[in-house]
């Protein structure tokens, strides 16, 4: 672990934002706000999956905010979703730019007649950030599928 030393007060609220806004992207996407989760990137923001992690391929790349609606829309097809952040790091930060990883575990329950499926998805964000008019937003999400579990629920 690196020692501590004091930052200013100014690069406290950095990095309070860009753990707010990671946080306003899984709340966006658990309450279907996709013009809120688009709103979180920039207009010409990237967006790439790897649904295998350990593939250096992509399984999809996207290259605009408004390409980013489908995906957001997708999430309308579960009853219900739970994203759960777990660490978060800024591993670089500047007066405008910062990158970071997040964990998250992305919880998606079905039901279909009367039955109900979980499908619980291990990830990991790798993301660049950019401060633009004073707000940070997404430039860059790197999404990392680890693995994916599904079960049936009594």
């Amino acid at each position: 672990m690196t020692p501590h030393t004091a930052i200013s007060a100014a690069e406290a609220a950095d990095r309070l934002a860009i753990r707010e806004l990671v946080e306003a992207y899984a709340y966006c996407a658990d309450s279907r706000d996709a013009a809120g989760q688009m709103a979180l990137f920039t207009t010409d923001a990237g967006f790439i999956v790897f649904m295998d992690a350990k593939n250096p391929t992509p399984s999809q790349e996207l290259h605009s905010r408004e390409a980013l609606a489908p995906v957001f829309d997708a999430l309308n097809q579960y009853d219900a979703t739970m994203h759960f952040i777990g660490q978060s790091t800024i591993t670089s930060l500047s007066a405008d730019k910062a990158e970071g990883v997040a964990y998250t575990l992305a919880h998606h329950l079905t039901i279909t007649e009367g039955k109900r499926k979980l499908m619980i998805a291990t990830m990991r964000y790798r993301d660049t950030f950019a401060k633009i008019d004073g707000a940070w937003l997404f430039s860059e999400r790197r999404l990392y599928v680890d693995w994916i579990e599904e079960r049936t629920l009594a």
